[in-house]
């Protein structure tokens, strides 16, 4: 199992998500995203804000999607 934060997957805080693959975790993330939308939470919103443009252009949401699942394959499991 590993772990990666909101911040980590371009979100607004340091809350842990744990999975055993990057889509565990990235459902996680989204789920979270969701809530704190439904809460009108300033930090998330300005954050989905940024996601919301880098989802304009494919290309640019597919790398930053590469990377990431690059950086949970690089971490050690807890």
């Amino acid at each position: 199992m590993k772990s990666m934060s909101c911040n980590d997957l371009g979100g607004a805080c340091e809350l842990k998500f744990y999975g055993h693959s990057f889509d565990e975790i990235a459902a996680e993330s989204k789920k979270h995203g969701s809530e704190m939308f439904q809460k009108g939470d300033v930090l998330h919103l300005e954050a989905l804000k940024k996601m919301q443009e880098l989802m304009k252009t494919p290309e640019e949401m597919k790398a930053w999607m590469e990377a990431k699942r690059k950086e949970f394959d690089a971490l050690e499991d807890l």
